[in-house]
């Protein structure tokens, strides 16, 4: 059974990653190629963000193949057979605890090491490639707005990296109107600057106080385009970027360095752990859930959407619970409320699934009672 989980897990796993990765993926896709970044950008980007899929995924995924595991069992009723040989459900849930532990040791891994330090790294190549302004204008035949109030033009880019035929408008100051034109230009590093050098160009300058139209032509002209980007510090103070040691040791130090409330910090914190913890429980409530109840020539369908229905029960919980910790730190127990509320489901649902009669008998004992009531 565990070697059938983990194959089932795998696969689940694999379709959904791959269906969340590339919706994400063919976004970003649009927004990195109409900004001018290479293919090589594109992978690497979409790669950093492949951890936080993964972790959104991986509790579905182990739901899915414990429901499909068991599923299978009862259509082609080798769980008769294997109770018929003297297993209880509780050596059954057996396998499943260790599938489930295996998948919350991913989890963790996921939460604690991989999610924050992909995203903090995300975030610098994010900062490096909106501060690359060359890779920005180095697109020819399109008309470019790097910045609020300027207009770039370049009508060929030659293999050598001659710029043919430029246009640059520049509206940011709004007593006059500056454009360059010229027949060719070339793209100068200069330490942390960037600078365009026209040659044979005109400079036309509108004074719209006046109206009046200014022209100037020159042989050579070098502009500053490295004043178009904002070079503002990056952030890296944000609790998703923190560490779980840190956030364990000193909560209120990283409140006040991201600028968050405390409550925040202790929400990602806990977090971090419920998410492992969750995976356990949503293969255990799968699981059970199917366990319950006899074999029916109509199938368990309606078993499988009540362990549907659990499982968005627990997730609603867990909605629920988050508010209440963001205003009020002291509160973040709660967060645990859906892992045992699922702990909960899972003894219920294996005590019925040990006392199969149980259920019968209530129902049988209320019909009795109402039947006397009755007469």
């Amino acid at each position: 059974m565990l070697s059938q989980f983990m194959v089932l897990f795998g696969f689940f796993a694999l379709v959904l990653i791959a269906i969340f990765w590339i919706n994400k993926a063919v976004r970003m896709f649009d927004r990195l190629i109409a900004d001018g970044q290479s293919t090589l950008v594109f992978l690497e980007f979409t790669a950093l963000t492949l951890p936080g899929v993964i972790g959104v995924i991986l509790p579905i995924a182990a739901f899915a193949a414990s429901v499909h595991v068991m599923h299978r069992l009862v259509v082609e009723s080798e769980l008769t057979i294997i109770q018929a040989t003297g297993f209880s459900p509780l050596r059954l849930v057996r396998a499943v605890l260790v599938f489930g532990v295996i998948v919350a040791a991913l989890m963790s891994v996921l939460a604690h090491v991989l999610i924050p330090s992909s995203l903090s790294q995300l975030r610098l190549r994010q900062d490096e490639v909106s501060r690359n302004i060359s890779v920005k204008l180095l697109t020819e035949g399109e008309f470019l707005h790097p910045a609020p109030g300027i207009t770039f033009y370049i009508r060929e880019i030659t293999p050598e990296g001659e710029l043919r035929d430029v246009f640059l408008s520049d509206r940011r100051d709004l007593d006059r109107t500056v454009t360059y034109t010229s027949s060719r230009a070339y793209l100068v590093q200069e330490a942390q600057d960037v600078r365009l050098v026209m040659v044979s160009g005109l400079a036309q300058t509108v004074q719209r106080g006046g109206a009046r139209l200014f022209t100037t032509h020159f042989d050579d002209f070098s502009y500053d385009i490295s004043t178009l980007i904002e070079r503002a510090a990056i952030n890296l103070n944000k609790v998703a970027f923190a560490s779980t040691g840190e956030m364990l040791r000193e909560p209120e130090a990283v409140a006040e360095r991201t600028g968050r409330s405390l409550g925040a910090v202790m929400a990602e914190l806990h977090g971090r752990f419920t998410a492992a913890l969750m995976c356990v429980i949503a293969a255990l409530v799968g699981f059970c859930t199917l366990l319950v109840g006899r074999f029916s020539r109509f199938g368990i369908w309606r078993r499988v959407v009540l362990a549907f229905g659990l499982l968005i029960a627990l997730k609603m919980v867990e909605s629920a619970v988050l508010t209440p910790v963001l205003v009020h730190a002291a509160l973040w127990p709660l967060l645990y409320l859906p892992v045992l509320s699922g702990l909960v489901m899972t003894l219920l649902l294996l005590w019925l699934a040990m006392h199969p009669e149980m259920p019968g008998r209530a129902v049988r004992r209320a019909w009795r009672g109402l039947a006397g009531a009755g007469a």
